[in-house]
């Protein structure tokens, strides 16, 4: 049966202190995966960051099928806290001059939408920029905004296929595999938010804004990391190789008697200590086929055979607790359910729970940055679709009760009721 860990409220930070993005203004045209994690990590760390979706549904995430609670998906509840929520329909001309004038007062702008869609509205960089140049403008793209390919559409797993990066990931005797998790998603979101705190350093040097680009494959290819850099040095093709680098029989899972292990002993300082204090088998560095890397590789089914049989005669703790003495590397090859329920989770206060309107709470995993001058804001859960639509109409621009309802009747915020909120 499942077991879900025991999730505490979250313990405020200090009142009064800062945050490191204190009166940034973020606009946010961003739905998904990538966008909204790179306007997330702006939102926790002090950005106000007003989130724009259609009124009809909103962020494709929303009807996402992973879990739900409170009538919004774990997908979507998961990126997109600390925003403030809004929507506008885009094709109403009263909609798109609200646009302009969040823009006009914004530090940045993300978009992630196809190719076109942006400058169709009259929202693209060029468009804007003459009325804000101070505007920081991220793009995020699968194939980028300008070239051959500006026009495709792509995801997470497209770009992992096409990259070359999903071609490292499997067993040799088995087909290429996309990661679990959408990690060419949350990389790029990553490296777009890098790219906006560059361009901000800059703007305050140059004392003026520019056009940032991100894209999901230039993110995948990078990603091939040291593998893709050997590739171009010998011309070889980096193959799949599972748990083990290059078929190490000193990297990789193995099984005790109760369970299994993670192990990554990558040198012969640790490989000594393993075979010498954990294993007890000083013949598996005196045997000339074991002496040297060199010659551990060039047996290395031999020595992998060898190493799990003497795992697999003792159980998980034991080893544990011997690996552990020895300072060899270690893990346990853990559940999501057996991960989120860890002492290291626990510890380190990664997992808390904080109020929801509709769902009276919703659980929140903490994010993965600290500082010690300007922590994380207080987290505040994903809006609901729309509920901060009259709030920052009011508030963020000026706009009167008048004018609300004059731009409610145009259509500006759809045709369906809405929730709406200070």
């Amino acid at each position: 049966m499942s077991t879900k860990p025991q999730l505490p409220e979250r313990p405020p930070r200090g009142a009064g202190g800062p945050t490191a993005l204190d009166g940034l203004l973020v606009v946010d045209f961003t739905r998904v995966v990538a966008g909204p994690a790179c306007t997330q990590t702006l939102a926790d760390f002090g950005a106000r960051v007003i989130k724009i979706e259609n009124p009809d549904g909103g962020d494709d995430t929303r009807a996402y099928e992973h879990a739900e609670v409170g009538g919004e998906s774990a997908a979507y509840l998961s990126l997109n806290r600390n925003k403030a929520g809004i929507v506008l329909d885009l094709a109403v001309a009263e909609a798109r001059e609200i646009a302009l004038d969040l823009i006009r007062k914004a530090d940045v702008v993300v978009e992630n939408f196809s190719s076109g869609v942006m400058k169709k509205f009259g929202l693209d960089y060029e468009a804007v920029a003459p009325l804000n140049p101070r505007l920081v403008y991220c793009s995020i793209s699968a194939y980028g905004r300008t070239g051959p390919f500006a026009s495709r559409p792509g995801f997470d797993p497209i770009t992992q296929a096409e990259s070359g990066f999903m071609s490292l990931n499997g067993f040799a005797d088995g087909p290429a595999v996309r990661t679990g998790p959408p990690i060419v998603d949350m990389a790029t979101g990553m490296s777009a938010c890098n790219a906006i705190l560059l361009a901000l350093l800059a703007r305050d040097r140059l004392g003026r804004g520019q056009h940032v680009e991100v894209a999901l494959f230039d993110v995948a290819m990078g990603m091939t990391g040291f593998y893709g850099m050997a590739y171009l040095i010998n011309g070889e093709n980096p193959g799949r190789f599972g748990n083990s680098p290059a078929g190490s029989p000193t990297v990789g899972v193995y099984e005790a008697s109760d369970g299994p292990l993670y192990m990554a002993c990558a040198n012969d300082r640790l490989y000594r200590r393993l075979v010498v204090e954990v294993l007890n088998r000083p013949d598996l560095i005196n045997a000339p086929q074991f002496a040297t890397r060199k010659a551990r590789s060039e047996n290395k089914e031999l020595l992998r055979a060898t190493i799990a049989e003497v795992f697999a005669g003792d159980t998980l703790e034991n080893w544990m607790a011997k690996m552990k003495l020895a300072n060899i590397p270690v893990g346990y090859l853990r559940t999501v359910e057996e991960g989120f329920n860890a002492p290291e989770a626990r510890e380190r206060a990664r997992l808390s729970r904080i109020p929801h309107r509709t769902a009276q709470w919703v659980p929140n995993i903490e994010p993965p940055i600290s500082m010690s001058l300007t922590p994380a804001v207080d987290p505040v859960a994903a809006p609901l679709l729309g509920e901060h639509t009259e709030g920052v109409m009011r508030e963020t621009l000026g706009y009167d009760a008048k004018r609300i309802a004059a731009l409610a009747e145009k259509g500006a915020f759809g045709l369906r009721k809405t929730a709406t909120s200070d």
